[in-house]
């Protein structure tokens, strides 16, 4: 189930909604799990029998670690079986196909006969669940968190719908007080409605548009190098509306739920080094790879060169983690290598002796030729869209259609909107999250009224980080 669909926002919310808060408190975690794997196994059915399979174990690997008597070597050998098998499903369902065509293709290289590659489909949202889980058995292991007073508890915090299938990535210790108990307010409601239409008008209203811009572009035969720039720049803005726009309607369930999910993007296209966007965007995901990553291997701890090792590694990974192709591989290389040289000059560079501003619009155009690897179907694709940007590559026929296509006055209307809000200082995250009055009401109610309207109008147009 999506949040963009009418089943969601008139069948399944009001409905969840109304037992919800029906129910006696002590139900409400049960109720919550179950409306989730509904949620969730609207797709799949048997994607909720994984989920269920994997949270039953990793609930029994938490009590084993945690149980009086154990001695540190069981432990030990409780999180590490914890660990592989977690990962194992993960690496089966997300990285099998990759490796076994990888493998054949070097198969054929040398002449060797290949072998049938099995279809996998990949289930929704794994990658996030996944995570989930892992966080609460290291935590546990580390004795940062104490495990969950229920298996009642731990299955809700598992299947959660609202950050279920595209994050934010939510540690266990950050709600364990409040799956066990929390306040509901209608402030805290109202916020959570008012946030919750906001993310929603950002999907809808910006960041559909700006994919149907993005598609034509990447999708047309060697483009002008205008058209190619704004193409890129229109998947900027509609990857940055769409995972934002998720991450807030996550926040504003929570909300209304009774729970305080953390930010999870602070204007990253304001940060004035790659560093910087790392502290930015996708806050849950980096957070997760430096404090059960990076510092694990030595973070900065062990002089220079191994600090550069750390954060290539650290990164290779978090692009790995996105996804089962080369383009995430080398997206997170690229990532990686700025990072890697900002930690080597340090203060030194020229980069940092810029105003700001400069910083901020070179920073953002680094960011542009992340994208197109991570927006093309392969690395082919991006080395020509690359020529294109750059006006090395001979111009199709079909340029005039694609300019008719890309630069309607409703797709520059909106690119011009989006330009202007991704540089502001206040985002919409944190004015939802002011006390509610009318003014702010007058703002988002007619933003999520015009956003229903144009959905009706749209073809179904999933989330981004759906696949991920």
């Amino acid at each position: 189930m999506v949040f963009t669909t009418h089943i969601f926002l008139f069948y399944f919310l009001p409905l969840f909604l109304a037992v919800y808060f029906v129910l006696p408190r002590a139900w409400r975690n049960l109720w919550i799990t179950l409306a989730s794997y509904v949620f969730y196994g609207w797709w799949e059915p048997w994607f909720v029998c994984l989920m269920m399979f994997t949270t039953v174990l990793d609930f029994i690997w938490g009590k084993f670690i945690t149980r009086p008597g154990a001695t540190h070597a069981q432990r030990k050998f409780a999180v590490l079986a914890c660990v592989v098998t977690n990962l194992s499903f993960l690496g089966f369902f997300k990285y099998y196909m990759f490796a076994a065509e990888t493998l054949n293709q070097l198969l054929a290289a040398v002449g060797a006969d290949t072998f049938r590659v099995m279809t996998v489909v990949l289930p929704i949202g794994i990658s996030f669940y996944t995570f989930h889980s892992l966080t609460y058995i290291i935590d546990l292991y580390r004795g940062d968190a104490t495990p969950a007073k229920s298996f009642t508890d731990f299955s809700a915090f598992v299947a959660l719908f609202p950050d279920l299938v595209a994050g934010p990535i939510i540690r266990y210790k950050t709600l364990a007080e409040q799956l066990a108990s929390r306040t509901h307010t209608l402030t805290r409601f109202s916020s959570g409605v008012l946030i919750f239409m906001l993310g929603f008008a950002k999907k809808i209203l910006l960041a559909n548009p700006m994919g149907h811009v993005a598609d034509a572009a990447f999708g047309a035969a060697n483009p002008l190098p205008v058209d190619a720039w704004v193409g890129v720049l229109a998947y900027a803005f509609q990857i940055y509306f769409d995972f934002c726009g998720y991450s807030d309607m996550a926040v504003g369930l929570g909300r209304m739920l009774g729970f305080e999910f953390l930010k999870n993007f602070d204007a990253p296209y304001r940060a004035d080094s790659i560093t910087d966007v790392w502290r930015r965007w996708h806050i849950s995901l980096s957070s997760v790879l430096r404090d059960y990553l990076y510092y694990p291997l030595g973070g900065n701890r062990l002089g220079p060169a191994r600090t550069y090792v750390n954060l290539a590694v650290v990164m290779l990974l978090g692009g790995l983690w996105h996804g089962a192709k080369w383009n995430f591989i080398i997206w997170g290389a690229y990532h990686g290598l700025l990072l890697v040289l900002e930690r080597w000059r340090g203060k030194q560079s020229i980069y940092e002796a810029w105003p700001r501003g400069l910083r901020i619009g070179l920073t953002f155009v680094l960011m542009l030729f992340s994208w197109v690897l991570f927006r093309a179907d392969n690395l082919t694709d991006a080395s020509h869209y690359f020529g294109s940007m750059f006006g090395l590559m001979p111009v199709a026929n079909t340029a005039p259609l694609l300019a008719a296509s890309l630069y309607t006055p409703y797709r520059l209307l909106v690119l011009l909107i989006c330009a202007f809000l991704v540089f502001q200082p206040l985002q919409a995250h944190d004015w939802a999250l002011r006390p509610v009055n009318w003014p702010r009401v007058a703002v988002a109610l007619p933003l999520f009224a015009l956003a229903l309207m144009t959905m009706y109008s749209q073809a179904f147009n999933p989330f981004l980080y759906f696949q991920f």
